[in-house]
């Protein structure tokens, strides 16, 4: 997909002056999605929120600053080889390459890591990847707002804590984790064993390979034999809806189940039917398509058949406003570099600069026509994950509905494991972290 609106900057340069005539140039943006793949149901929509929200941009604004937007996907099928094939692809286009790169993918971001330090462009993970890239000390050029797996790991606790009446409840009780065996899905464990140790619950692993179609074993010991209070699940794809089904069909409760972001898509839960209901997901985005940015997504696009969905009935669903989120990042962040440096196309340097001192607070986002869709983000040298607030949503069989209000994971606790497992990562590499002074 490559979609290109010079002549609305050039009309735009026309209304604003001799500074936006300068800025005639495209600012490119580059996507790596999966619209193909083992994971493509998760990474459809998320990649037609992503590109809408761009194209909403040009239709509407004619770009941002006055400067026109070239946006181009580059699908990766959520392999990690074509992922960096992708980005190799992707990186120097546009008159100043491309501004950052947004992976979707744990297995991509570790294999970008040392490129994008060595290119300067930055690496945005929203809510995946490496959890302790959030000390930017370290990795100056990685940044994972809004949340982490590590803060979604401890969100979780957090809740299932208030379920049980207090955190000093939580003693003796057994939750379970059923995770994806990957480098994603292993994420949360280390915090989930510093949680078990300081709550005094027991914590029991259960990894599922790849694709993750055969659980019943895995269910069976869980449903039959452990019987644990809670089970967390950070699963991806098929796994989701197949866990769901096997937890239904031992006769674990739902409503005692509970997942990361990436298992609440309505993908995750419409193929499991009834059985579906009254289970559990974190999000770090509201969900539905009641927002101003939403009406002016179906004005400008879709009445006008310009939308990236085949239909827009998909506009609003879980994943669709993850994938606008990231957008709405990218794009601000490249708005502020814009700020400081002209209204030109940017690199990747000068947006990392400027998302250093990212702060995209309630008044903008409001602005933006998303109160309430995300909560603010404020970045800075050495913190580049800012909040890690999440919520808790059920399915009730036909839509996900909000049940708690935003939480606030344990940012001290957690700022100290990141510390430590950048400080670990620095000297495995040689890594002389920066001062932010």
């Amino acid at each position: 997909m490559k979609l290109t609106t010079f002549a609305l900057g050039l009309a735009a340069a026309t209304l604003l002056g001799s500074s936006a005539v300068q800025a005639a140039d495209a600012q490119f943006i580059g996507s790596t999605v999966y619209r193909t793949g083992p994971y493509a149901p998760g990474g459809i929509p998320w990649a037609d929120g992503f590109a809408d929200y761009v194209n909403l941009l040009s239709e509407r604004d004619g770009g941002i600053n006055g400067v026109p937007l070239e946006l181009e996907e580059c699908d990766t099928a959520y392999n990690t080889d074509k992922g960096v094939e992708c980005y190799e692809r992707l990186k120097d286009k546009g008159s100043t390459g491309m501004p950052a790169v947004m992976p979707l993918s744990t297995g991509i971001t570790y294999a970008l890591l040392d490129r994008v330090k060595a290119d300067k462009i930055p690496l945005l993970t929203a809510g995946y990847g490496r959890a302790d890239a959030a000390d930017g000390t370290v990795f100056p050029y990685i940044f994972n707002p809004p949340a982490t797996y590590w803060g979604g790991a401890d969100v979780a606790i957090q809740y299932i804590a208030s379920e049980f009446g207090g955190t000093e409840n939580l003693k003796g009780k057994k939750i379970a984790l059923v995770y994806h065996d990957s480098a994603y899905g292993k994420e949360p464990i280390n915090t989930l064993k510093a949680l078990a140790e300081q709550h005094g619950y027991k914590l029991s692993l259960f990894p599922v390979p790849h694709p993750g179609l055969e659980q019943k074993s895995t269910w069976l010991k869980i449903g039959r034999q452990l019987r644990p209070d809670y089970v967390i699940m950070y699963g991806w794809g098929v796994m989701n809806a197949t866990a769901i089904k096997e937890a239904a069909a031992v006769n674990y409760p739902r409503d005692k189940f509970i997942g990361i972001w990436w298992t609440g898509n309505e993908q995750d839960v419409i193929p499991a039917g009834k059985a579906a209901i009254g289970y559990k997901a974190l999000q770090f985005n509201a969900i539905g398509a009641d927002f101003p940015v939403h009406q002016d997504i179906i004005k400008y696009l879709y009445e006008n058949g310009k939308g990236s969905a085949k239909s827009p009935d998909i506009v609003g669903q879980a994943a669709y406003n993850r994938g606008l989120q990231q957008a709405v990042i990218v794009t601000e962040a490249i708005r502020a570099a814009m700020n400081i440096y002209g209204n030109a196309p940017v690199t990747g340097e000068q947006v990392a600069h400027a998302l250093d001192s990212f702060d995209l607070n309630a008044e903008r986002l409001k602005a933006l026509g998303l109160e309430g869709l995300m909560e603010p983000i404020k970045l800075s040298c050495s913190d580049h994950q800012g909040g890690g607030h999440a919520q808790v949503t059920q399915w009730d069989g036909k839509t996900w509905q909000s049940i708690t209000d935003w939480i606030t994971p344990n940012e001290e606790m957690l700022r100290a494991m990141y510390e430590e497992s950048a400080a670990a990562y620095a000297k495995e590499q040689g890594i002389t972290p920066r001062s932010c002074d």
